[in-house]
């Protein structure tokens, strides 16, 4: 793949994916609520499910979502779930003060990647940048294997920016919060935003 057409791709993946949408805000929300444990794993399954979108339309399975709408109205809705049970944990997790960490409550990481898979692959925004727009981007008919791997490449490594980026910036924030009423509101504000993100996924 030339070069002008993969900085034309990366360039318009990375103000679509710094643009808050619900799998930034279930990000930023999961790594205020409980730090960076198990933010690697969540941001994994977000960033997968682009790459899965990603190959839908290059190998020209636009029509799949239309074919099987109901399977992806079931990923939407798991998804939602995930987020909202997420929400409300967060909205009732008893108030700790300690060195600022995190809720410490163990999660597997296979569960927080199938969480953040099925954020992405049930978000219309993901799907319309990949389904729609990439075609006006780039001549998919001409995409080899080599130019897909490129694809990939240059998808993850725009995702592991923007997603680290905000990474950061919501664990410092979380780092202004330092008593139990402050720790309540933290808690509460990013459960809402979980359900927020939710109730996004939801309305479209």
């Amino acid at each position: 793949m030339d070069f002008a057409g993969l900085l034309v791709f990366s360039t318009a993946l990375f103000i679509g994916a710094a643009s808050p949408g619900p799998g930034v805000a279930a990000i930023v929300a999961r790594v205020l609520g409980r730090g960076t444990a198990g933010a690697v794993a969540f941001t994994a399954g977000v960033a997968v499910g682009d790459v899965v979108w990603l190959t839908f339309a290059v190998v020209g399975l636009a029509a799949l979502a239309h074919t099987f709408h109901e399977v992806f109205v079931v990923i939407k809705w798991v998804g939602i779930a995930y987020l909202l049970m997420i929400a409300w944990k967060l909205w009732t997790a008893p108030v700790v003060v300690r060195e600022i960490e995190a809720n410490t409550v163990f999660e597997h990481p296979a569960k927080l990647f199938l969480g953040g898979l099925a954020i992405t692959m049930g978000n219309p925004k993901v799907m319309v940048f990949y389904l729609a727009l990439l075609p006006t981007l780039l001549d998919l008919s001409r995409v080899t294997v080599l130019g897909y791997a490129e694809l990939v490449g240059a998808t993850l490594a725009v995702l592991a920016a923007v997603f680290g980026a905000y990474i950061v910036l919501a664990l410092r924030a979380r780092r202004l919060f330092t008593t139990p009423k402050a720790i309540k509101a933290l808690n509460r504000m990013t459960g809402t935003a979980m359900a927020g993100a939710a109730a996004a996924i939801a309305a479209r």
